[in-house]
């Protein structure tokens, strides 16, 4: 999906100039004239990243970055601005904006700024996503670690890929022969019984959060998780 850039620039030169330039690199654009309409549009859609602009009128950058960060938004903001001065740099910053630009600029290195942001933002959420939590056991995928209660749990290799393959199926009944295929792989022809001694050991160790791995009864098990 693409991302959507709010533009905020009271100057018709330089807002045409960055609104063709960002279609050319297929972001969706949406624009404002001043400060107010900007905390409109942004109220009202949905936006990846704010090019912002300081001198405005009505209600300068500064006033709106601040204005936003105050209702816990980490959208990304670019300050845009002809001045130089390392405080306004500062408190730029110091109001939530995630990278500075100083008019004139180099439009290829503004679109890297903004794609090197967005990716960033993008590999954080994943990261995160990958944080999957079973009452108040977490498991960290990317970082291959299992805390319950901030203590770490020490899970053997297959016992770590059993619980995160439960853990991406939530209550999903799960054959015995489902989970060796998918867990010890499809070259693997040990027997079934293998599936049910890796969850005891796993049940045991996860503690009282072994509760959620239900047995179903002449099939196999159910991670069972209410929302």
């Amino acid at each position: 999906m693409n991302k959507t850039i709010l533009i905020v620039e009271d100057e018709p030169r330089m807002r045409d100039i960055l609104i063709d330039y960002l279609h050319d690199e297929e972001y969706l654009v949406i624009t404002a004239n001043d400060g107010v309409e900007a905390l409109e549009l942004f109220n009202n859609h949905l936006v990846d990243l704010i090019l912002l602009d300081i001198m405005m009128p009505k209600l300068d950058g500064l006033t709106v970055c601040r204005q936003i960060r105050k209702k816990d938004s980490r959208v990304l903001i670019i300050m845009l601005t002809a001045k130089s001065e390392e405080n306004d740099k500062l408190l730029g910053y110091e109001y939530g904006a995630d990278d500075y630009v100083t008019k004139p600029f180099s439009l290829k290195v503004l679109v890297a700024k903004i794609n090197a942001l967005l990716k960033r933002t993008e590999i954080s959420v994943q990261q995160a996503q990958k944080v999957q939590q079973i009452g108040r056991l977490f498991i960290n995928e990317p970082a291959h670690t299992v805390t319950l209660n901030k203590e770490t749990i020490e899970l053997t290799p297959k016992e770590f890929e059993l619980l995160v393959y439960f853990a991406q199926n939530k209550n999903i009944v799960l054959s015995r022969e489902t989970i060796m295929n998918k867990v010890w792989g499809y070259e693997y022809y040990g027997d079934l019984r293998n599936v049910d001694s890796h969850v005891k050991r796993l049940r045991q160790k996860i503690k009282s959060e072994g509760r959620f791995i239900v047995t179903v009864r002449g099939i196999g098990y159910k991670l069972e998780v209410t929302e």
